[in-house]
């Protein structure tokens, strides 16, 4: 009933974990250290514009081994899904959180990258941060709750995986299809089956 997918596995987690640990890292250590170190709000948007900006092909590499490890889980556990109570719901559930914290990853490396454009000292960056002027106060208040959102929804991802593997214990399996069975029979109209003739 058990079958070893380790390497799947791994970058699933490996994924989660470098996203979800980097944006918490993020909003708490880099954002931090920028405004202790910053002095003004540009310098401290120079400081923490530059870490998020080295973090970001990390970010997306990690992204990118969750998402094809979420993937190549889901095809394994394709008979799981169909078949075992719970797991279809839970499924769904990660999905969509899913599908939230990728938009809230990418509305964060949005309106940072128009942070870090406004507060640039490079001519060219100014230049083309004038050709798309933006409200600079608003677009640093919804940086710092978007940048908060990522953790959040990644953190309810760990919290679904664990779900996930709670569901993969032999006992749960078992009750689950059974579970699974006993509620497709209760939909079944009386009369219809097969009747054993004399």
């Amino acid at each position: 009933m058990s079958e070893r997918h380790t390497f799947i596995r791994g970058l699933h987690d490996v994924g989660l974990a470098a996203w979800f640990g980097g944006s918490l890292m993020g909003a708490v250590g880099l954002n931090g250290a920028a405004r202790d170190e910053g002095g003004t709000e540009v310098a401290t948007d120079r400081i923490a514009s530059a870490g998020w900006a080295k973090w970001t092909p990390v970010n997306a590499a990690a992204i990118a081994l969750h998402l094809f490890g979420s993937g190549g889980l889901l095809a394994v556990n394709a008979h799981r899904v169909a078949t075992q109570q719970g797991v279809a719901a839970s499924t769904a559930a990660k999905t969509v959180v899913t599908g939230a914290a990728l938009a809230a990853t990418a509305y964060a490396r949005v309106l940072g990258k128009k942070v870090e454009l406004a507060s640039s000292g490079d001519p060219q960056d100014a230049e083309r941060s004038a050709e798309h002027p933006v409200d600079l106060d608003k677009a640093r208040r919804q940086l710092a709750w978007v940048q908060w959102a990522v953790p959040a929804l990644t953190g309810c991802l760990v919290v679904l995986n664990a779900l996930h593997g709670e569901q993969q214990r032999p006992a749960e399996q078992v009750s689950g299809v059974w579970g699974r069975a006993a509620s497709l029979t209760r939909h079944v109209p009386p009369g219809v089956g097969f009747h054993l003739s004399h």
